[in-house]
């Protein structure tokens, strides 16, 4: 069972929470176990489990700019002045994750949400493919 959704980041770097979607795409599978995989087709996007709301999103963000500066260090060079970091996040953010599911929920920590992680100002509209595995 796959489904692919679009999410509409902006022109902002932005940590947005995919836990309501991920919520929403479980509906289907009743009180099934199995694995929830999350996928983004992008070369500047990537996926992480974390607290937000209470700062550690913008924490993530602070880091990535500290370890990733928009300056022109960067040999990929179209796009916005230091857009080629962006095209270094996915090694470090990678473009999935896999998450357990019991009873046909997640099985997420406490202050644990699923995100999608995006510091590509260029590229405002980004598409997540949700597919839901069986155990």
């Amino acid at each position: 069972m796959s489904e692919e959704i679009e999410i509409r980041t902006g022109g902002v770097e932005v940590v947005y929470d995919l836990s309501a979607e991920c919520e929403r795409f479980l509906a289907d599978v009743g009180r099934a176990d199995g694995l929830l995989h999350l996928w983004v087709p992008h070369a500047t996007a990537g996926l992480a489990v974390l607290e937000t709301g209470a700062g550690s999103d913008e924490d993530l963000l602070a880091a990535l700019r500290d370890l990733l500066p928009k300056d022109d260090r960067w040999r990929h060079r179209h796009g916005s002045p230091g857009h080629g970091r962006d095209h270094v996040l996915p090694a470090l953010i990678p473009p999935h994750a896999t998450v357990p599911v019991f009873d046909g929920r997640m099985a997420l920590g406490t202050w644990q949400s699923v995100c999608l992680v995006d510091t590509n100002v260029d590229n405002p509209v980004r598409r997540v493919r949700f597919s839901f595995l069986r155990g």
